[in-house]
């Protein structure tokens, strides 16, 4: 790597972690010009800083080049797997099982903005035009499903949607964990189709302000966490699908920089 580094870059300790996930030089075709790890470097450069890509530094590959194998992962599935990978690491590094047995769920509406796209909507409750986040997270926080879809769609639509995305993914879950969005005719729907049972964890009566509530606090630290990268901040991204990657990418990130400091 011939240049200063950024913030953003993956140090050689975070290079070892990812670069057995990352995808090899396919072969028969052409070599590649720039190396993987720039071209992660790259993205992940993005993902924190919230540029747009004809805004990338031109001492990293070119847009076009880092743009080319967003989308071309993101229709593969690689940052899913990045991701799935990272994800187990960290859950046998802090002592536990593959899968979990208890999750959380909740959503996050934020603003789109003027790249168009399918899937925008308005959601009356938080009185905000654009698109909804729904994830599920394990009592680490770690993301297990994440779905982007029109913030109009309300959220037991969208848990069934998110639940019907993972449910094969987790055959140790037993319980979730949510607000009272999550009650009514989907605590059936989910004990039905999956054994699955939701506790609503509801917020006092009598509290005022701030109130950590139990389990829920956990998601809302990922949003947290989330928050942290800029990309994040509002959608931007044309596609859900793509909106739905940089959620992969964030996490990824984040799950690195925790390997690496073991």
């Amino acid at each position: 790597m011939n240049r200063k580094s950024y913030r953003t870059d993956l140090t050689d300790t975070e290079w070892k972690i990812i670069q057995p996930y990352a995808p090899t030089e396919k072969h028969g075709g052409r070599p590649r010009k720039h190396a993987i790890r720039e071209i992660l470097n790259a993205i992940f450069y993005l993902t924190k800083t919230g540029c747009d890509w004809r805004s990338l530094p031109h001492d990293l590959p070119p847009w076009k080049t880092v743009y080319h194998y967003f989308r071309l992962w993101r229709k593969e599935g690689t940052w899913a797997q990045i991701h799935a990978a990272l994800r187990a690491c960290v859950r046998k590094l802090m002592g536990r099982k593959p899968t979990p047995s208890a999750a959380i769920v909740d959503s996050q509406s934020v603003k789109t903005t003027d790249v168009g796209g399918p899937a925008r909507g308005y959601d009356a409750g938080k009185q905000i035009k654009g698109r909804k986040r729904h994830l599920l997270v394990d009592t680490l926080g770690l993301v297990w499903g994440n779905v982007v879809h029109s913030a109009g769609i309300q959220d037991p639509t969208g848990a069934k949607t998110l639940f019907e995305k993972v449910h094969d993914q987790l055959p140790r879950l037993k319980k979730i964990w949510g607000d009272g969005r999550y009650g009514g005719t989907l605590l059936d729907w989910a004990k039905q189709n999956y054994h699955w049972v939701i506790e609503v964890v509801k917020r006092s009566a009598d509290a005022h302000g701030f109130q950590a509530l139990p389990h829920r606090w956990i998601v809302e630290r990922t949003f947290a966490w989330l928050g942290h990268y800029r990309r994040l901040s509002k959608d931007y991204e044309y596609l859900p699908e793509s909106s739905e990657a940089m959620i992969d990418l964030a996490m990824s990130r984040l799950m690195v920089k925790r390997l690496a400091r073991r």
